[in-house]
């Protein structure tokens, strides 16, 4: 597919995560065979762009293209802005966030909450298409709740206004994460749509993937959490739509090299102190669920300094090794047992 002038060399896109998708994570699923990836989302707020997070977030130093910055607000003149920002930074596409369904978004009428005011919707996606010359992209929920599904509402809407492609989460604002992700209004949307549509929700296996695909004849699939210390799913995917087999698990050689690059990647982002920190979770997600891993887990959050972290996490996959080269992620249940 591609988006604007911008051809993707796959139909598989990294979803925007807040406090997930800085640099590294998105270099490291592009790595592994993301066909794009959208950043953490970035203020409208022009007061925050001076801020150490506001700067991070819009360094895209040595990042493959396409680069996707999503931006996020609900004043039509300020995400105006921001779009111009970002794009002086290095944004190549601007993405719309009106999904996310935190408090903290959807209560200052950002986010997800924007879906119950569709006439905003329209003011800002024009608002925004007109700041920039590179292409504008949309994720929305299906609706802000179960009695209130617009989702094909709001893509009419962003057709209108030039939006180039809209990611849909199959879940309403209600609904949070909860539940299971439906797709029926995913269909519907792509079915109706002159733009490329991008489903999102519960996408964790390369079978999920495939379903989805075929079930609603979407353009691509979004996958946000189950890439989260698992970036090589996104070859997994790109293999099976290919060829209709699995690849093999990677081993443990290989989870062990990959979460060490990552590491030193997100130091060298971050610096020691916050590295230290941010980099925890991370660890947590490679690890979760492997044997030994909960007191490893536990003792990994007292580390303060990037080499004890290090250490410990070469020792943790060096006692690892003994139980095999590969390490399913279905032995993984069985051996925490």
């Amino acid at each position: 597919m591609h988006i604007g002038p911008y051809f993707l060399k796959n139909n598989l896109v990294v979803a925007p995560m807040a406090g997930v998708t800085d640099r590294p994570f998105r270099q490291l699923c592009k790595k592994m065979g993301a066909g794009m990836a959208v950043s953490e989302m970035v203020s409208s707020n022009s007061l925050l762009w001076g801020s150490e997070k506001t700067r991070r977030r819009a360094n895209h130093e040595g990042e493959v293209d396409p680069i996707s910055v999503q931006i996020a607000g609900a004043d039509p003149v300020m995400m105006a802005q921001a779009a111009r920002y970002n794009v002086e930074q290095g944004a190549q596409i601007i993405d719309i966030n009106m999904g996310c369904p935190a408090k903290k978004i959807c209560n200052t009428m950002a986010g997800s909450a924007l879906l119950q005011n569709e006439q905003l919707v329209g003011k800002i996606l024009d608002a925004v298409v007109r700041a920039v010359d590179t292409p504008v992209t949309l994720k929305i929920r299906t609706g802000w709740d179960k009695e209130h599904k617009n989702a094909l509402v709001v893509a009419r809407i962003a057709e209108n206004a030039g939006i180039q492609a809209l990611a849909i989460h199959g879940r309403t604002r209600a609904c949070a994460y909860a539940g299971h992700a439906e797709y029926d209004t995913i269909a519907t949307v792509k079915a109706a749509a002159r733009i490329p549509v991008i489903a999102n929700g519960d996408i964790s296996s390369p079978e999920e993937a495939r379903k989805v695909l075929e079930y609603t004849g979407v353009d691509a699939v979004m996958i946000g959490r189950a890439a989260q210390g698992r970036p090589w799913i996104f070859r997994e995917i790109s293999h099976y739509l290919a060829t209709g087999n699995h690849l093999p698990l990677p081993e443990v050689a290989e989870i062990h090299h990959v979460l060490i690059k990552h590491l030193y990647d997100i130091y060298d982002f971050y610096g020691e102190y916050s590295g230290v920190r941010i980099a925890r979770k991370h660890i947590s997600w490679y690890t979760k669920g492997l044997i030994g891993s909960a007191m490893f887990r536990h003792a990994m959050n007292q580390l303060q300094t990037t080499d004890q972290q290090v250490s410990a996490v070469n020792e943790f996959f060096s006692n690892l090794a003994g139980y095999g080269r590969r390490l399913t992620y279905i032995e993984r249940e069985e051996l925490a047992a």
